[in-house]
């Protein structure tokens, strides 16, 4: 991933202290993500889409064609994310076209503080608890089974309000950091 964040800036014909200003992250932070010494967050990777746009899904764009992806628990990507708030697996690779993660919400977490948006089309599947999806001025409460599939360009967060925790599958197409 740092590789082709490192591309990405060049490209751009930016440092990495114009990138920092341009992001609002510090030059340090990314200059460990080009190095691979850090994982970045979901934060991260949305600020770095404000620069670079739909070019950022090329950040998990592996070097050749996708023919099998064996996703094995404990060698998946994190995406980590502030205390408090839910935490993914990356299920899928990331190549450009699909992304599959594995939430876990724990008893009054959330997917961030504010609904946001993005171009694509989400599902959410919950497997276990339950899952609060805020859809702009909807609400839809989603138990073990149930799935919802919606217009990501609609603000949108996940909560749970529940007492146990709760997982669930958010499938996004295209990827959307």
């Amino acid at each position: 991933m740092g590789d082709q964040l490192r591309t990405l800036r060049a490209e751009a014909g930016l440092s990495l202290r114009d990138l920092a200003a341009q992001t609002g992250l510090s030059a340090t932070l990314l200059s460990q993500v080009e190095r691979g010494v850090r994982e970045p967050s979901l934060k991260t990777l949305r600020a770095l889409s404000t620069v670079f746009g739909p070019s950022t899904a090329s950040l998990f764009h592996g070097q050749s064609p996708l023919t099998a992806h064996h996703s094995r628990p404990g060698e998946r990507s994190r995406l980590v994310m502030p205390k408090g708030h839910v935490q993914y697996e990356r299920l899928t690779p990331g190549n450009g076209q699909l992304e599959v993660l594995l939430g876990t919400l724990e008893p009054g977490q959330s997917s961030g503080e504010e609904q946001w948006s993005h171009v694509a089309v989400e599902c959410a599947y919950v497997i276990s608890g339950t899952v609060t999806v805020h859809l702009a001025d909807q609400r839809f409460e989603l138990q073990a089974g149930e799935a919802l599939t919606f217009d990501a360009a609609r603000p949108h967060r996940y909560t749970n309000t529940g007492t146990e925790a709760a997982t669930y599958l958010a499938s996004v197409t295209p990827p959307t950091p």
